[in-house]
């Protein structure tokens, strides 16, 4: 399994284009980096009516739809005509982040030779998707970001951006994330590509061709997705019942059936191993894990002191993974006065994909959209 084929995707919906050779953070090389994107709208003259959408760990470009791609993306709610992100007004992008399997180059992207690289695929942080973004922006004539915007890993990596190249954006929107992984994200992190890495089909990375460790990743999107959900959502909705047809307490020796809730997880699984590559699914969470925007700048309250771009700082009431505080503690430490803007949700982390329209507004007032 190697979804990287986008023959079901409609023609013009998906543009690419190759970079050149790039040295990553770490050490790592490849002689040749694809980006994947999506745009909507249309780039002004003078190339600074741009928006720049990062999406979050499993997501892709399609943030909306499209005349290319009708079908409903990730985040319709904000973008699109008439919307908080009014795309016959600005030129938006959401470029598909390096390491990924939406078209741009990854673990199961083919080398020179036409091998999949695999275990050889370098180690990527935040930081290096940012440069790899910047080479796209300036090859499409970009001169700078009205806003970057993003969710979870996509707010990482929107932080990144202001911090990287603040001359190049004047809005910074982060949505539900921190300004750098704390040890119980890391924590969290670990446990997944465990999952993945003690599957026997992973075979140290190198799977392809084949299914690779579909058991290994269905087992790390179990331990994600009860992180971005809430435990009182769980209960509301599945409590103790029984999935249908089956019995928890049907069979004499190891428990056969199942409770709704263990069912909800399967369901979750399952979508993900049919779309997601296992060797992209360990590179980007590792991507996350490696998330500080203070590493290398004196850390992260004199990395935050120098942000120039307005900031627009949003957080989930009842997330568990990436709590309200961690937003705060970038609103005090960007210059100004700023507070967080708040999504109120039962769901916990996914609220960010599911209500941020309720944001809409303040959005638009503070950042200028």
């Amino acid at each position: 399994m190697i979804p990287n084929d986008f023959g079901t995707r409609p023609a013009g919906a998906l543009k690419t284009v190759q970079l050149g050779e790039y040295t990553f953070e770490t050490g790592g090389y490849l002689p040749e980096v694809t980006l994947a994107y999506e745009t909507w709208g249309q780039l002004n003259a003078a190339g600074d009516n741009a928006v720049l959408v990062a999406h979050a760990l499993t997501g892709d470009s399609h943030v909306a739809s499209s005349e290319a791609d009708p079908s409903i993306g990730w985040w319709e709610g904000l973008l699109g005509p008439g919307r908080p992100i009014d795309t016959q007004k600005w030129f938006v992008i959401a470029p598909a982040m390096v390491g990924g399997c939406y078209g741009s180059t990854g673990p199961a992207s083919l080398d020179p030779e036409g091998i999949p690289w695999g275990s050889r695929f370098p180690f990527v942080t935040i930081r290096d998707s940012v440069h790899l973004e910047h080479r796209l922006a300036r090859h499409l004539g970009i001169a700078g970001f009205h806003t970057v915007i993003g969710g979870s890993m996509g707010g990482a990596r929107a932080l990144e951006w202001a911090a990287t190249y603040p001359d190049f954006v004047r809005g910074v929107a982060v949505f539900a994330c921190g300004a750098a992984a704390t040890a119980e994200q890391i924590a969290f992190g670990q446990a997944q590509v465990l999952a993945v890495e003690n599957d026997p089909a992973y075979r140290g990375g190198d799977y392809y061709p084949g299914s690779g460790p579909q058991a290994g990743l269905g087992l790390a999107r179990r331990i994600a997705h009860i992180t971005y959900r809430t435990e009182d959502e769980l209960q509301v909705r599945f409590g103790r019942d029984a999935q249908a047809g089956e019995n928890p307490f049907g069979s004499a020796a190891r428990r056969q059936g199942r409770y709704q809730v263990e069912s909800y997880l399967d369901h979750q699984a399952s979508k993900l191993v049919r779309r997601f590559d296992p060797n992209a699914y360990i590179t980007l969470t590792e991507a996350l894990m490696s998330h500080d925007v203070g590493r290398d700048r004196g850390g992260v309250e004199a990395a935050l002191a120098s942000v120039t771009a307005t900031p627009f700082l949003a957080a989930v009431d009842t997330d568990r993974l990436y709590y309200p505080a961690q937003s705060q503690q970038i609103a005090d430490a960007v210059p100004g006065d700023h507070g967080v803007h708040i999504i109120s949700s039962p769901i916990g982390h996914d609220g960010f994909l599911t209500s941020a329209e309720q944001l809409g507004d303040a959005m638009r007032a503070t950042l200028g959209l």
